[in-house]
């Protein structure tokens, strides 16, 4: 039991970041899929359209939740910077998405909503993994201490 308490202490901060990230993402991911149906089977927009439309309100509720709670305790490099650092990693990972979704809806010729939905689930998928990583590595950094070295506070500040 030492031994699992000791890596989640070694890894503490990294797993209240995931743990945070997803759940910021979980709420981007209702926001941008129900958003996408409603306007691509609903109002009959483009396939590719309806996803973008969805994805600039999902990415506001995320960039709000994950720069006011999942990455509070990182110091970055202020507001403005973190925003359009958020809004050109996301823009790649649209990319990814959009690149997924016209495949199979216009290179596969798969065009039912479920196929419509699982691709983009998929395309959801691979960008959240890109999104993790340089969300962290990019724009909420942590703060470099005296050795030169990166240090972010614990999760638990301010509680």
């Amino acid at each position: 039991m030492s031994l699992i308490r000791d890596y989640y202490y070694r890894f503490q901060v990294l797993v209240h970041e995931v743990a945070k990230f997803g759940l910021v993402g979980a709420l981007g991911f209702v926001v941008q899929l129900g958003s996408q149906n409603a306007l691509h089977s609903g109002l009959k927009l483009g396939p590719t359209v309806s996803i973008v439309l969805a994805y600039i309100v999902a990415t506001v509720v995320t960039f709000v939740g994950n720069r006011y709670w999942a990455f509070k305790h990182r110091k970055g490099k202020g507001l403005g910077r973190e925003f359009w650092m958020f809004v050109v990693l996301n823009a790649i990972a649209i990319v990814i998405q959009v690149a997924i979704v016209d495949l199979a809806y216009y290179g596969m010729d798969l065009r039912s909503t479920l196929w419509y939905n699982i691709a983009s689930i998929i395309g959801i998928g691979i960008g959240t993994l890109m999104r993790f990583v340089t969300y962290r590595k990019f724009v909420f950094l942590a703060q470099p201490s005296a050795e030169g070295a990166e240090t972010i506070a614990p999760a638990t500040a301010g509680r």
